[in-house]
């Protein structure tokens, strides 16, 4: 199965190409530019060096969120315009993609992404090094609550990756937390595909159409316009 992912959920855009678990072609790009201008030639590139066409591909792959608003926009709105037809997609959890990077360490794994307002975007899963499990839903979460949580694991060793790491490293103070690679941090669309390929054989598919971002608060420009709404009242 050809496997085309994408994530542009933060600062970091990633493209990868895999057959099944293979991975094919992969680029990711922390340059400052923003995904509008680089998604498509990243994707371009690969797929010339690969020698696929869109028709080749048999599951479209997206970080559907959380994330930067406008970032999870592009990356599904760009899926949703390749897949356009009615072609076979799957849109993956930011976090648990996050959470894969880390899959071959045992013990607990927390990707925080900076939610700004003091809060993370957050989830916690299991490894045992060979296969994830999930802990919590996706959530948006204080430093504080979220120390409460990680203090319930006490007995294991904990990992933290996302564009939240080094905010969460100095806020939190549990002491089972380990150093984290850095090139384990950041979004990896390698770790999109695989997430997705679990979920395609679980039959949790999805078409264009059906395609959308998942946002675990209102988009900023919404909550500033409630907020002057309510002054107004």
């Amino acid at each position: 199965m050809k496997i085309l992912a994408v994530d542009t959920s933060a600062l970091t855009l990633s493209v990868a190409l895999t057959e099944d678990k293979k991975p094919i072609a992969q680029t990711t790009l922390n340059t400052g530019h923003t995904h509008s201008e680089t998604l498509l030639p990243a994707l371009e590139k690969l797929m010339d060096f690969a020698s696929w066409k869109v028709s080749d591909i048999d599951l479209f792959a997206v970080s559907d969120g959380p994330g930067s608003f406008t970032g999870v926009r592009i990356g599904v709105s760009f899926v949703k315009g390749l897949a356009f037809g009615g072609k076979t997609c799957v849109g993956v959890s930011t976090l648990e993609a996050l959470a894969y990077n880390l899959l071959g360490f045992k013990g607990i794994i927390s990707p925080v992404m900076d939610a700004r307002r003091g809060q993370f975007y957050n989830a916690l899963f299991e490894s045992d090094g060979k296969t994830l499990t999930r802990l919590s839903e996706d959530r948006a979460i204080s430093a504080e609550e979220l120390e409460k949580d990680l203090e319930k694991h006490a007995d294991k060793t904990i990992y933290l990756c996302g564009d939240g790491y080094e905010i969460a490293r100095k806020m939190l103070k549990n002491e089972n937390i380990e150093e984290t690679p850095e090139a384990l941090l950041k979004q990896n669309a390698y770790s999109v595909a695989m997430v997705a390929l679990k979920e395609y054989d679980a039959g949790r598919t999805l078409d264009d159409s059906s395609l959308s971002p998942t946002y675990l608060r209102v988009p900023q420009a919404e909550r500033e316009r409630l907020e002057r709404e309510k002054k107004g009242n």
